[in-house]
C-alpha cells in the first residue's frame, strides 16, 4: 500500500480534491440553474395569469356593454311602439267624443223639432188616454203581490224548553208566532203529510196498475 505522505499518495489526494471540488461546483451551478428556471416558471405562469384575468375582464366588459346596447334599443322600441299605439287610441276616442257630441246634438234638434210639430192637446189627450191603462197596471201589481204574501208559508223557529226539548214556535207569513208545537208531534205531521212529487207518484203506480 503506498502511503498519501508519498508522492502517489499526494497526487491521489490532489485528484480527489480537485474531483470532489469540481463536482461540488457543478451542484451549485444545477442548483442555481434549477432556481433561476423555477424562478422564471414562476415569473411566466404569473403573466400567464394576469393575461387571462385580464382578457376575462375585458370580455366581460364587452359583453356587458353590448347586452346594455341591446337593451336600450330594445327598451327605445318598446317606447316608440307604446307611443305610437297611444296618439292611435288618443285619436280613436277625440273621434268617438265627437261622434256622440254630433249624435246628441242631432236628438236634440230632432227632439226640439217634434216638441214644435206636436201640438199640446195632442199630448194632454195621450197622458189622459194612458191614465186608465196606468191604474189598471197598479191593480194587477197589488194583485201579484197580495197572491205572493198567501202563497208565503209559516216558518218555524227552533227553541228549547227549561228542560231541554226541542221545540218549533211557527209564524205566520207576516212573522207573528201562531203556535209552539214540541219536535216530536211537529216530525210526525210532517211525516204524515204528502208532498206533490209523492202524490203524483202514488197516482202513477194506480194508473199502471189499471
Amino acid at each position: 500500500m503506498q502511503n498519501e505522505h508519498t508522492p502517489m499518495g499526494e497526487s491521489a489526494a490532489n485528484a480527489v480534491d480537485t474531483v470532489v471540488e469540481k463536482a461540488q461546483e457543478m451542484g451549485h451551478a444545477v442548483a442555481d440553474k434549477a432556481q433561476q428556471v423555477g424562478q422564471a416558471a414562476m415569473q411566466k405562469a404569473g403573466e400567464m395569469a394576469t393575461s387571462v384575468k385580464d382578457a376575462a375582464t375585458q370580455k366581460a366588459a364587452e359583453v356587458r356593454t353590448a347586452v346594455v346596447k341591446q337593451a336600450t334599443a330594445v327598451g327605445q322600441v318598446v317606447a316608440k311602439k307604446a307611443a305610437t299605439v297611444k296618439k292611435a287610441a288618443a285619436k280613436r276616442v277625440n273621434a268617438a267624443k265627437k261622434a256622440v257630441k254630433k249624435a246628441v246634438a242631432g236628438a236634440r234638434k230632432a227632439a226640439k223639432a217634434a216638441k214644435k210639430a206636436a201640438p199640446k192637446k195632442a199630448a194632454k189627450k195621450a197622458a189622459k188616454k194612458a191614465k186608465p191603462a196606468k191604474k189598471a197596471a197598479k191593480k194587477v201589481a197589488k194583485k201579484k203581490t197580495a197572491k205572493k204574501a198567501a202563497k208565503k208559508k209559516g216558518r218555524r223557529t227552533t227553541m228549547y224548553s227549561s228542560k231541554g226539548k226541542k221545540l218549533y214556535a211557527v209564524r205566520d207569513a207576516k212573522g207573528h208566532f201562531k203556535d209552539i208545537q214540541t219536535y216530536k208531534r211537529s216530525h210526525a205531521m210532517d211525516m204524515k203529510r204528502k208532498s206533490k212529487a209523492e202524490k203524483t207518484a202514488a197516482a202513477k203506480k194506480k194508473a199502471k196498475k189499471k
